[in-house]
């Protein structure tokens, strides 16, 4: 039995410059941090004692008899990825719930296929992890996803990951003291605004407008640049982060109309009003979690504002994605797995 656990993550800046139709002709960036709420992958051999030939548990269960059948999109293509055509049984929970703007998708895939690798008794180091969680995504699957979750949840800690125009990434830990991070932390406060969206499926309609929105997105890259510098220069106020938020989230919600709606607007108005000097809604948009900066005496105040909303603690994690626990289980009569060969074989030939 495998067990991974892989990180949620908080993308501050850059956000829409890590989809390949942008950086692969002008570079993109973002800032981002992985935090202490994850996702956790159980992966086994399933033993050949059932009328199926494997399970996957997550929101819903699919018992199948051939790994082709699997509806989840992200376990079947897994699965093709690594020519695993044994019986397995996958199980998944999560401390957040999915479609909420934390990357939740790809630290699902990222898991997996870690675990999947430990299954074979193959290591994988962090950046071919996450380079294999962007192939499944972006080609098996296609599905409009950028690359910046996946190299969050394979490496864990607060980065900059800079995507180059070859198509190659690189990650560079923030210089910066673990007391201003810290101080960063006490700053931030995650409310969940109740409301849940497809994410593929607003960046689809932000996808088709990036070419018209080539002033929006130079900005919000060099947005990246500009939070660096206030986290690494002891001398300027961390209220300089909160308020560069406020501006990111003006561009941000200017790409398209799907990106936010009235109910999240006066969400975020209510929380300026208590306090909070910026923030912005997570993820590609539509609903799910908001971030906001507040000075942390105004914290109460902003708690008050929004107590119909749930506030969810959190924590910055240097953790990537890793297995937890590892205790592989003996093989099963080599027979029984020559029939299940036999079987996929003759179904591929009919």
């Amino acid at each position: 039995m495998i067990i991974t656990r892989t990180p949620l993550r908080i993308s501050f800046f850059g956000g829409g410059t890590d989809y390949p139709v942008w950086f692969r002709e002008h570079g993109g960036a973002v800032l981002s941090t992985a935090i202490d709420k994850s996702c956790y992958i159980t992966s086994r051999w399933l033993p050949p004692f059932f009328e199926y030939q494997s399970r996957v548990s997550y929101s819903r269960i699919e018992n199948v008899n051939d790994n082709r059948a699997i509806e989840h999109p992200s376990v079947r293509k897994c699965l093709e990825f690594l020519n695993i055509k044994e019986g397995v049984e996958i199980h998944h929970v999560a401390d957040l719930p999915a479609r909420t703007g934390l990357g939740t998708s790809s630290a699902f895939t990222v898991g997996l296929l870690l675990g999947l690798y430990a299954l074979k008794n193959q290591m994988r180091d962090k950046h071919s992890l996450a380079a294999d969680a962007i192939h499944v995504e972006q080609n098996l699957i296609q599905e409009a996803v950028g690359s910046q979750d996946q190299v969050s949840a394979a490496y864990g800690g607060f980065n900059r990951i800079n995507f180059h125009q070859d198509n190659s990434f690189e990650v560079k830990r923030v210089l910066t003291s673990p007391a201003r991070l810290a101080a960063l932390e006490q700053n931030l406060a995650l409310y969940f605004t109740g409301f849940s969206r497809i994410a593929s499926e607003i960046a689809q309609e932000q996808l088709k407008v990036t070419p018209q929105k080539t002033k929006e997105l130079q900005t919000m890259f060099q947005m990246v640049d500009e939070a660096e510098d206030i986290l690494a220069s002891a001398n300027r106020s961390l209220d300089d982060f909160g308020r560069l938020l406020h501006e990111g989230w003006k561009v941000k919600r200017s790409l398209t109309q799907k990106i936010t709606n009235s109910n999240i607007n006066e969400i975020y108005e209510a929380g300026l009003e208590a306090g909070a000097l910026g923030g912005k809604l997570l993820g590609a948009g539509g609903g799910g979690f908001m971030l906001l900066y507040v000075p942390t005496e105004r914290r109460e105040a902003l708690r008050l504002r929004l107590k119909k909303l749930l506030c969810v603690p959190f924590a910055f994690s240097n953790r990537g994605s890793q297995v937890s626990v590892y205790e592989p289980e003996g093989e099963y009569d080599e027979g029984l797995k020559r029939e299940r060969r036999a079987v996929y074989a003759q179904s591929e030939l009919s």
